[in-house]
C-alpha cells in the first residue's frame, strides 16, 4: 500500500465515488485496494468480493447492513476496470 497522503487535500484527491443502493459514497484509498486485490490473482468472484470488502473496510466505514452492497458495487467496478 503506497505511504498515507501528506495532507487533507492528497488524502481528498485519493477518495473515489461509487453508487451504493442510488447513493454516491466516497472510498478512500479505492485505487490502492483494487490494485493490491488484482496482484492477488483470485478466480472467484466471491473471492474477489470478501478481498475487497475487506480491504476496503481498512479505510472505510461500511455499514454492516449493507455489506452486500457494498461488496457487490466493488466486485462490479472491478470488473469494470479489468475491462477497461
Amino acid at each position: 500500500m503506497e505511504d498515507k497522503p501528506c495532507c487533507a487535500e492528497a488524502a481528498a484527491r485519493k477518495i473515489k465515488q461509487l453508487m451504493i443502493k442510488g447513493s454516491p459514497i466516497g472510498f478512500s484509498q479505492l485505487e490502492e485496494v483494487m490494485s493490491e486485490v488484482r496482484a492477488m490473482g483470485l478466480q472467484s468472484d466471491a473471492e474477489i468480493g470478501e478481498a475487497l470488502l475487506k480491504k476496503v473496510k481498512v479505510f472505510n466505514y461500511v455499514p454492516s447492513s449493507a455489506s452486500s452492497e457494498y461488496e457487490t458495487a466493488l466486485l462490479e467496478e472491478y470488473h469494470r476496470r479489468a475491462k477497461s
